[in-house]
């Protein structure tokens, strides 16, 4: 187990990669090293406003750290990520994990043969109004999720199934515990040369059905999950990080006592009670969990919250959901 701070740097301080290095640098079980950019520029406004070295390769970063974060564009993250495992430097992927499945499975074996970690971003799967489930018995036979978005230049280098779509199928992936049976899609190129807006049905061996609706065309933000199992109905807005909880009881002792949180009803001559349940959601900023999950990870206290393994099987559903909606579209 590492006891001592872990040496880390950053690569891309775009966008979101600042936000990593100014977490790395607040950490208590980091210590930040160095970042790089191609952007000379934007690297040198980002090493100044947290007084951080700015290496001029990555190669020259990774012979001072013990871990990154690759936050570049998803063409890069395969060459990015192999050079640093080769190396034997453990890697934050931002999602997705790589272009390919094929650029996945090999970052995975050279991950086994050096024994570093991988952890993917799938930062939505720490979301406050996600986690209050855990208090729940999940076991959704019905999911629903919509995450629509208003359009920016940002994430057009990949289809909106590989920008947005891909929180989704992996936030399905760790609530449903079984394999993909058949999976439906369809969508169109409206803005951009790529999938701008999409829908996929994914069904599982268990019976339990998935329905996903992702655009980046919207007028509004949206990012709703309904779920639905035997005596359960559960809504979360991962946007306004709410969570409610519908449970259906014939239990008296289940009821809450405040006024209208409970209520009661017959059904084939037996008391029933609709119990409604807003459960409390932790507030913490999700990107700086997920960066000490991984620094903790490394020191062997935890385990990856999104493992490479995870972000691998998430690439594998939305890679057959692109390529079912291009044939659909040829």
């Amino acid at each position: 187990m590492v006891k001592k701070r872990v040496k880390i740097g950053v690569i891309g301080v775009g966008h979101l990669g600042q936000h990593h290095a100014k977490h790395y640098r607040d950490l208590p079980t980091a210590e930040l090293i160095g970042i790089f950019d191609e952007n000379k520029i934007a690297g040198q406004l980002i090493s100044e406003k947290y007084k951080v070295k700015l290496f001029e390769s990555i190669k020259s970063l990774i012979n001072e750290v013990d871990a990154v974060s690759v936050v570049t564009p998803t063409k890069s993250h395969y060459k990015i990520s192999k050079l640093c495992i080769q190396n034997n430097i453990h890697v934050f992927i931002e999602k997705p994990i790589t272009a390919t499945l094929k650029q996945a499975d090999s970052l995975l074996e050279l991950s086994k043969k050096s024994r570093t970690i991988i952890q993917v971003g799938h930062i939505e799967r720490l979301n406050p109004a996600l986690i209050a489930l855990k208090s729940y018995n999940i076991n959704p036979k019905l999911i629903e999720i919509q995450r629509l978005a208003p359009y920016t230049a940002r994430g057009t280098d990949v289809p909106v199934v590989l920008d947005k779509m891909i929180h989704d199928i992996d936030i399905i992936l760790s609530l449903v515990n079984s394999k993909v049976e058949s999976i439906d899609a369809s969508g169109l190129s409206i803005l951009t040369d790529s999938l701008d807006i999409a829908h996929a049905r994914i069904s599982f061996q268990s019976g339990t059905v998935a329905s996903i609706m992702s655009s980046r065309i919207a007028k509004d933000d949206v990012r709703k999950i309904k779920l639905f199992q035997k005596d359960l109905y559960a809504t979360i807005d991962l946007l306004l990080e709410s969570t409610e909880i519908y449970r259906v009881t014939n239990k008296s002792s289940d009821q809450k006592k405040e006024e209208g949180l409970s209520i009661p009803f017959q059904y084939k001559s037996k008391s029933k009670y609709i119990i409604y349940d807003k459960p409390n959601v932790p507030k913490y900023d999700s990107l700086k969990e997920e960066l000490n999950n991984f620094i903790l990870s490394i020191k062997g206290i935890e385990e990856p919250i999104v493992s490479g393994q995870d972000a691998k099987d998430a690439l594998e559903v939305a890679t057959i959901i692109e390529r079912k909606i291009i044939g659909d579209i040829k």
